[in-house]
């Protein structure tokens, strides 16, 4: 690292020992560890939020509890009614939730390095701070995003050889509906046991049959026709003629990350979107804020180290976190599905 760099480096570990409240005698060398403020850690997640489209749209909440009950999407099922008060008491409804399952946090790690060289390249640019920040916050959302899709379980020892898509860091939305609310998905068809076959001599003629039946089948009526559901659906289902990539005209700084495509046509009624790392051949309905991820507040633990033995400094990072699912009733999924080609 060269010594300007060293300079740079050092004023970033003074800033975030600050902005943290460590006292700079416990900043051994060029390495500290320490407990996020509460304040920074809410700033962190926003940055983190913002820096994909698709954590915007759905539900990043900070709870106390590492268990506890879900906060609950706010609409649950149906509340006006009548009762005769000469004789009964009138009834209450809990619009938030209906199925009384309780959230667990797992503790996720997001270690990261950078080496010295390219801490060097980037010592020439005025924003270094700020690009060793966007550098670990790109790559947490990503992870986060994977994790929600893929997660089957929350492993003691995590084996990313034998699980690329994070599948063993945690339970993943998904996981979830397969465990708690299997009514609600679709993963075989009448043709063949293992698959739902989408074409001619399939299950559905099209993947507007699917969809349709897909919802209008599996949720309750009072779901059905909520005007915030949307068809999530894996990139293999449709062509990517149909996803153009809208581009809006945005300063850089108040652009998003725009990781989420909206489709130019409709299935069965609903929006279509593509989403990062969603199942190739899946299809989900719900709405984006049905999908929550908890993390517990204060709680966020961090060590930064100079380590020179590697040439590289090292960020370990930890976060306790949940994937939930706040209302059943309006998420539905079907998988296995394979597209049938003619002749």
């Amino acid at each position: 690292m060269r010594n300007e760099t060293r300079r740079l480096f050092n004023t970033y570990l003074n800033v975030l020992a600050e902005l943290n409240g460590v006292e700079a005698s416990t900043i051994n060398g060029s390495s500290m560890n320490f407990v996020v403020e509460p304040s920074v850690e809410q700033k962190l997640e926003n940055r983190i939020q913002e820096s994909s489209e698709f954590l915007s749209r759905i539900n990043i909440s900070g709870v106390r509890d590492l268990k506890g009950e879900k906060i609950g999407l706010g609409i649950g099922s149906t509340i006006a009614g009548r009762t005769n008060t000469n004789t009964t008491d009138r009834p209450t409804q809990d619009p938030s939730a209906l199925d009384n399952l309780f959230y667990e946090l797992f503790q996720t790690n997001f270690d990261t390095h950078i080496t010295y060289a390219k801490l060097d390249t980037w010592s020439k640019f005025p924003d270094f701070q700020t690009r060793i920040r966007d550098a670990i916050i790109q790559r947490c959302a990503l992870d986060r995003i994977m994790i929600g899709w893929n997660g089957t379980s929350a492993a003691v020892a995590t084996n990313r050889g034998a699980n690329p898509l994070l599948q063993d860091v945690n339970k993943g939305w998904l996981q979830h509906l397969r465990e708690d609310k299997p009514a609600h998905l679709m993963d075989e068809g009448t043709v063949e046991a293992s698959k739902i076959l989408v074409g001619e001599g399939g299950d559905y003629a099209t993947l507007d049959a699917l969809v349709w039946d897909l919802y209008n089948g599996l949720m309750p009526s009072w779901a059905v026709g909520d005007t915030e559901l949307v068809a999530i659906v894996g990139r293999k289902l449709l062509h990517d003629k149909y996803f153009p990539l809208i581009n809006q005209e945005e300063k850089p700084t108040e652009q998003q990350a725009r990781d989420v495509i909206m489709s130019s046509k409709r299935l069965g009624q609903l929006p279509a979107y593509q989403v990062p790392f969603f199942p190739d051949n899946s299809v989900v309905v719900t709405r984006f804020d049905n999908l929550s991820l908890y993390y517990q507040e204060g709680r966020r633990r961090r060590t930064v180290v100079d380590n020179a033995k590697r040439d590289r400094i090292e960020n370990y990072e930890s976060s306790n976190e949940g994937y939930v699912v706040e209302d059943y009733d309006y998420l539905v999924a079907a998988e296995n599905i394979e597209l049938v080609t003619a002749g």
